[in-house]
Protein backbone atom coordinates (compact mmCIF):
# COMPACT_ATOMS: atom_id res chain seq x y z
CA UNK A 1 0.00 0.00 0.00
CA UNK A 2 1.41 3.23 -0.64
CA UNK A 3 1.52 6.04 1.64
CA UNK A 4 -1.23 8.15 -0.19
CA UNK A 5 -3.36 5.04 0.00
CA UNK A 6 -2.59 4.78 3.41
CA UNK A 7 -3.50 8.21 4.69
CA UNK A 8 -6.75 7.40 2.83
CA UNK A 9 -7.41 4.66 4.69
CA UNK A 10 -6.89 5.99 7.96
CA UNK A 11 -8.68 9.65 7.29
CA UNK A 12 -11.63 7.36 6.22
CA UNK A 13 -11.37 5.48 9.33
CA UNK A 14 -11.48 8.74 11.12
CA UNK A 15 -14.52 9.76 9.21
CA UNK A 16 -16.75 6.61 9.52
CA UNK A 17 -15.78 7.00 12.97
CA UNK A 18 -16.99 10.76 13.12
CA UNK A 19 -20.34 10.01 11.15
CA UNK A 20 -21.35 7.13 13.15
CA UNK A 21 -21.19 9.51 16.17
CA UNK A 22 -22.42 12.35 14.86
CA UNK A 23 -25.59 10.51 12.72
CA UNK A 24 -25.54 7.86 15.83
CA UNK A 25 -25.38 4.30 13.59
CA UNK A 26 -22.60 2.16 15.13
CA UNK A 27 -23.17 0.34 11.50
CA UNK A 28 -22.16 3.13 9.26
CA UNK A 29 -19.38 2.44 6.77
CA UNK A 30 -17.44 4.14 4.42
CA UNK A 31 -19.44 3.75 1.78
CA UNK A 32 -22.83 4.78 3.18
CA UNK A 33 -24.11 8.41 1.63
CA UNK A 34 -24.49 11.30 4.77
CA UNK A 35 -27.87 12.32 3.36
CA UNK A 36 -29.75 8.40 2.76
CA UNK A 37 -28.31 8.00 6.76
CA UNK A 38 -30.04 11.08 7.80
CA UNK A 39 -27.37 13.88 7.49
CA UNK A 40 -28.97 17.67 7.65
CA UNK A 41 -27.35 21.03 7.64
CA UNK A 42 -26.49 20.79 11.81
CA UNK A 43 -24.67 17.20 11.31
CA UNK A 44 -22.65 18.83 8.34
CA UNK A 45 -21.62 21.35 10.54
CA UNK A 46 -20.70 19.43 13.51
CA UNK A 47 -18.73 17.05 11.11
CA UNK A 48 -16.97 19.47 10.04
CA UNK A 49 -16.46 20.71 13.60
CA UNK A 50 -14.65 17.78 14.57
CA UNK A 51 -12.64 17.24 11.91
CA UNK A 52 -11.45 21.17 12.43
CA UNK A 53 -10.55 19.86 16.35
CA UNK A 54 -8.74 16.95 15.31
CA UNK A 55 -6.71 18.00 12.36
CA UNK A 56 -6.75 21.76 13.26
CA UNK A 57 -8.05 23.43 9.82
CA UNK A 58 -11.05 24.79 9.07
CA UNK A 59 -12.77 21.98 6.70
CA UNK A 60 -15.94 24.04 4.56
CA UNK A 61 -19.34 22.37 5.58
CA UNK A 62 -20.29 22.21 1.88
CA UNK A 63 -17.57 19.37 1.33
CA UNK A 64 -19.62 17.22 3.76
CA UNK A 65 -22.37 17.97 1.00
CA UNK A 66 -20.34 17.48 -2.43
CA UNK A 67 -18.91 14.63 -0.91
CA UNK A 68 -21.47 12.54 0.82
CA UNK A 69 -19.84 9.49 1.94
CA UNK A 70 -16.81 9.05 4.36
CA UNK A 71 -14.79 7.79 1.69
CA UNK A 72 -15.12 10.63 -1.01
CA UNK A 73 -14.55 12.98 1.95
CA UNK A 74 -11.52 11.83 3.01
CA UNK A 75 -10.10 12.01 -0.53
CA UNK A 76 -10.60 15.63 -0.28
CA UNK A 77 -9.26 16.25 3.26
CA UNK A 78 -6.37 14.25 2.28
CA UNK A 79 -5.87 16.51 -1.19
CA UNK A 80 -6.84 19.78 -0.17
CA UNK A 81 -5.40 19.86 3.58
CA UNK A 82 -2.67 16.94 2.87
CA UNK A 83 -3.66 14.67 6.33
CA UNK A 84 -0.16 13.48 7.02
Amino acid sequence: MTENAATATHTADLLVDIFREVLGLPDLTEDTDFYEAGGDSLTAFQITGRLEEILGVQVPVSLVFAYPTPQDLAEVVDTDYGRP
